[in-house]
């Protein structure tokens, strides 16, 4: 049980502060609740993907395929494909800010279902385990997960229609460097690891910053 609740506190955590960043007009906790599940749903179509590629293209596990196509390709193109299903039709989406509620949380119901199945594993789960994921691995997600909705947010309000791709690649380039940093056994590739670290937070950041200020439900005055 105790595992169970440090895998889900940095998640809900999560949760939590992009809500209370929602300033100006909060989506429905339905909708809230849906995004989360969405999540979930991308995290079992992931296993299934990534099995299904393992059968047809049999491959050796290098960092460079591990990070790109292993992990960044099938859950961030799972993630985008989920994510247009839950917006398309939602007309709760109706403000910049909220392409980035929706792919955070979503990438957090991915992001609490991959912590559960390691923070409560015999083998490799524990404490020093829900530790390392909860400072990196779920940010990690959330972040990618705010690339991609502030470029779907564009793309809703104005943007132009590289802006969708874009809701794709950047979070897939991203998230592949991340594990690439990570699986390199080399210490030298931390340096580039907290420099992306750093640069995520900072640009995460800015980006929630600037589709809050495009609300067109901002006070003004």
């Amino acid at each position: 049980m105790v595992l169970f609740q440090l895998a889900s506190a940095p998640v809900l955590a999560g949760i939590f502060y992009l809500y209370i960043r929602d300033r100006y007009e909060k989506e429905p906790w339905r909708m809230v609740a849906a995004g989360t599940v969405y999540g979930w749903i991308s995290a079992f179509l992931t296993y299934g993907a990534g099995t299904l590629l393992e059968g047809l293209l049999p491959h050796e596990e290098t960092p460079f395929y591990t990070a790109f196509f292993s992990a960044a390709l099938i859950e961030e193109g799972v993630k985008f494909l989920l994510m247009l299903g839950l917006i398309l039709p939602n007309r709760q989406f109706n403000e910049p800010f909220d392409g980035i509620v929706y792919a955070v949380f979503l990438s957090l119901g991915f992001a609490w279902v991959e912590n559960l199945v390691y923070v409560v594993h015999p083998v490799m789960g524990g404490y020093g385990t829900a530790l390392s994921r909860a400072v990196l691995s779920v940010p990690g997600h959330g972040l990618f997960g705010v690339q991609m909705g502030y470029y779907l947010g564009r793309r809703k309000f104005g943007g132009g229609r590289w802006q969708r791709w874009a809701a794709f690649m950047v979070p897939f380039a991203l998230h592949g460097a991340y594990d690439y940093f990570l699986l390199r056994p080399e210490r030298f590739w931390d340096i580039p690891f907290w420099g992306l670290e750093v640069f995520l937070w900072i640009l995460g950041l800015r980006r929630m910053r600037e589709l809050l200020e495009r609300s067109p439900f901002r006070p003004t005055g």
